[in-house]
């Protein structure tokens, strides 16, 4: 076992992490789908 595998900094789980990366950036784009619809809509 090398020494990065005995002295570890974060425990977190990656899946954790890899799920709210998801969640922000599927969020962020709704968000500009939404904003674009609702300028197309009023712009109408």
């Amino acid at each position: 076992m090398n020494e990065f595998e005995k002295n570890v900094q974060c425990t977190r789980n990656d899946a954790v992490d890899s799920a709210v990366g998801f969640i922000v950036s599927f969020g962020f784009f709704a968000t500009m789908f939404i904003i674009a619809t609702l300028v197309k809509f009023f712009g109408a």
